[in-house]
């Protein structure tokens, strides 16, 4: 008799075991044997973009995502979602709440999940379109979804606290695009960036990078999202680490700057001699 509880998938098929239903014999992703295929003859960012879009990627897109992974891997001590996973390795929480506090500050809007998916679903609408991107940019919203996400304060994949281009930023977008499909998105944005730039008042983000990467990779947005999220967290994990076995002492919180505009001294206990109740 078959199980009335099915789950269905467009991309993934298992085998159960003869003699244990709870175990996969077989795994089949997009058509191929994962431990009889993928597994011996595939790299790891074959096999990522393998799940996430149903096919075999060609070379130009294993390639381009594995070092597009390398230049997101770790954000830094600079970035919200990094600083989350810090603060939460050297209070001293299990690994998954390090990785959980990561996740939820950086699936956000500044530097976060939410504006990769907002700049790709911009290049959905605006293409290669100068014009259209310059009139957009300044008010990206289109989501229907208002009580999720509040109104963006900044052009999407443009970092509005900054002057000039970074140089890492720089040095990311000049290699990427030589790894790019010629005419696509991040051949467009390397040589549109000036003007762009000149355009919302403030250079262009990392995460700007990452959502063209994406739509050159023929990623849709929340595919991008999940992505974008995913390739972050080996630096947080990492820092959160480091920072666990270092101890909180050595971390800089902000005591000194905290000041209590009526402190009521030591609380003495009510039965001790001239006690009161605080």
């Amino acid at each position: 008799m078959t199980s009335q509880y099915v789950y269905h998938s467009n991309f993934w098929l298992e085998e159960p075991e003869a003699d244990n239903p709870f175990a996969a014999k077989r795994c089949y992703c997009a058509g191929y044997d994962v431990y009889g295929q993928v597994l011996p003859k595939a790299g790891w960012f074959d096999y990522l973009l393998l799940l996430f879009k149903g096919e075999r990627p060609s070379e130009q897109s294993r390639l381009l995502i594995e070092k597009l992974a390398l230049a997101l891997a770790n954000p830094g001590p600079r970035e919200a979602s990094v600083r989350a996973a810090m603060n939460a390795g050297v209070a001293g929480t299990n690994p998954g709440s390090a990785l959980m506090a990561a996740l939820a500050v950086g699936s956000g809007q500044y530097g976060g999940a939410q504006e990769v998916a907002v700049a790709v679903r911009l290049w959905r609408k605006c293409g290669q379109d100068l014009q259209a991107w310059k009139r957009r940019l300044p008010e990206p919203d289109d989501d229907e979804r208002a009580d999720i996400w509040l109104p963006m304060e900044h052009a999407p994949g443009f970092d509005p606290n900054g002057d000039s281009l970074p140089t890492s930023v720089r040095e990311v977008l000049d290699y990427l695009v030589g790894l790019a499909p010629k005419g696509g998105a991040l051949d467009w944005l390397h040589k549109s960036r000036l003007e762009l730039e000149q355009s919302v008042g403030y250079p262009l983000a990392m995460s700007g990078i990452a959502a063209a990467a994406f739509v050159d990779l023929e990623l849709d947005s929340d595919q991008a999202s999940m992505l974008y999220l995913m390739l972050r967290l080996p630096g947080a994990a990492a820092h959160a680490l480091e920072q666990q076995k270092m101890g909180w002492k050595r971390f800089p919180f902000y005591g000194p700057a905290i000041e209590l505009a009526d402190d009521p001294g030591p609380l003495v206990p009510k039965d001790s001699p001239g006690g009161e109740s605080p």
